[in-house]
């Protein structure tokens, strides 16, 4: 096709579109999602998602390594603290019931449940996945020195008893974990390789949907009181007009 004019060139490029094919993820039976992105190796999403959303990662092809970073989508001086939120719920493996803590003790979101079992909140993200992070960011207005020290989704590692980290390689196809967003944040995602598993990655699925409401699986008092701390900072943020 000739695209030596105008009129050809818009031609080719309807009839590239035309022919594209968009992989997106499999989406849950009775699930009307708000987003669906199936993400290639090496590739990247920014995401704005609302309180009350629940979002699924998943790796289906057991290949994929998701680099997760939250930020306050009105706040981003707020974000994610990884040492928190290994040290508050005295628990470095993420598992159904873990928050996702911001630097101000606040629950930015909660793991609701995980079929991988194989996360890692310790050696934070490769160059390259630092990069695509940052590509992310500044999608959303943000600048490198926004976006902190990530989680690793679905590429495992564990610590030995003499302080040594191992990698424990992905979960099965088809692991997924789901989070409960309690405050609006900015998501970003990174599918690159990990420092300690080099191997190439796979397609990375991310959904999301409203959920509203969600029966939390952790009752310690340390998770009970970052809850207490959020919901008295969203109380105090839909109540801020200035008396006259």
């Amino acid at each position: 096709m000739a695209t030596g004019s105008t009129d050809g060139a818009r031609a080719h490029a309807r009839a590239q579109a035309a022919a594209a094919t968009i992989a997106r993820p499999e989406i849950p039976p009775g699930v009307e999602p708000t987003l669906a992105l199936r993400i290639p190796s090496g590739g990247y999403a920014n995401v704005v998602l609302g309180r009350g959303t629940r979002v699924r990662l998943s790796d289906p092809s057991g290949a994929t390594c998701a680099h997760l970073f939250l930020l306050r989508a009105e706040s981003p001086w707020e974000r994610l603290n990884v040492a928190d939120t290994v040290k508050v719920p005295w628990q470095a493996y993420l598992s159904a019931g873990h928050p996702l803590l911001s630097d101000q003790g606040r629950v930015l979101a909660t793991v609701l449940t995980d079929t991988s079992g194989h996360h890692d909140t310790l050696c934070g993200p490769t160059g390259e996945a630092r990069h695509q992070l940052h590509l992310a960011a500044a999608k959303q207005g943000l600048e490198p020195r926004d976006v902190g020290p990530s989680i690793a989704l679905f590429r495992g590692v564990r610590v030995g008893a003499d302080g040594a980290l191992a990698a424990t390689g992905n979960g099965p196809a088809g692991g997924a974990i789901d989070l409960f967003v309690h405050l609006p944040v900015t998501l970003l995602v990174a599918n690159a390789a990990h420092p300690l598993d080099d191997r190439p990655t796979g397609d990375l699925d991310l959904i999301a949907w409203a959920a509203e409401t969600f029966d939390s699986p952790n009752d310690d008092p340390e998770y009970r009181r970052a809850v207490e701390n959020t919901e008295a900072a969203w109380a105090a943020a839909q109540h801020t007009e200035v008396p006259a």
